[in-house]
């Protein structure tokens, strides 16, 4: 049976983890070969959950579930300076390392796919080039009155809107509202630079970080699986 795809290289993550990794894009009129499969020993395919044909695609060819996603949008409007927020500094980097290597264990990026000490060693370097702009463009953190690091937010520009690649409050400052503060401080930093909304992404099961945003305002906008295969993985 023909199937029709594409698989783009994924250079950043696959020289970060030391093995080739792909992303699958299915359709189109390009018929897939067993071999470009092969050549990776992990694939990854981004399908929108309404996608009934990209999802057989992917289930045909051996992928398995890793995690849903949602993706939520916030009308930057009025907005005003948090308290207690403010932008991480580089000699900040080793405690925000430390906090977010503890903080996305539950990621698609978590084992089987990927062993828990390279899943914690991903966003503890994400987190690291946010503070340095090599990946999202500013670190927000937030600091309790004693000084004690509360949480933090990485935001960027994306054409006309913003978006978040990494939020998270500490186990420590949870039910405080340090979330909601440091969701509204990236919508600040859009409204200063003349944004329009906030592009938001996070986890289907990850319930009360949905919850957060929709109370805050956010819509939701749209749902997708991610899903992965392994070279192991028979076709």
């Amino acid at each position: 049976m023909q199937i029709n795809g594409s698989v783009v290289p994924l250079e950043w993550e696959s020289e970060f983890f030391g093995y080739p990794i792909g992303r699958l894009i299915p359709g189109g009129t390009r018929p897939l070969q067993v071999e470009e499969l092969n050549r990776y020993p992990l694939l990854q395919a981004r399908i929108a959950a309404e996608d009934h044909s990209g999802l057989t695609i992917a289930n045909q060819l051996g992928f398995q579930l890793a995690e849903g996603e949602a993706g939520l949008v916030l009308a930057i409007l009025q907005t005003e300076r948090q308290p207690g927020i403010r932008i991480a500094r580089e000699s900040q980097i080793p405690e925000l390392r430390q906090a977010a290597s503890q903080a996305f264990t539950q990621s698609r990026f978590r084992t089987p796919w990927f062993s828990s000490a390279d899943c914690q060693r991903f966003y503890a370097q994400w987190i690291e080039n946010a503070v340095t702009g090599r990946f999202d463009d500013q670190c927000l953190v937030a600091f309790g009155a004693g000084g004690e690091l509360q949480g933090f937010v990485s935001v960027r520009e994306a054409g006309e809107d913003a978006r978040i690649g990494l939020l998270a409050v500490v186990p420590e400052a949870r039910g405080k509202g340090i979330g909601q503060r440091l969701l509204y401080a990236a919508a600040d930093w859009g409204r200063v630079r003349r944004l329009r909304h906030l592009h938001i992404t996070t986890q289907l099961s990850n319930v009360v970080a949905m919850r957060l945003y929709l109370r805050s305002g956010a819509r939701l906008e749209n749902t997708a699986y991610w899903l992965y295969r392994k070279t192991d993985d028979s076709l």
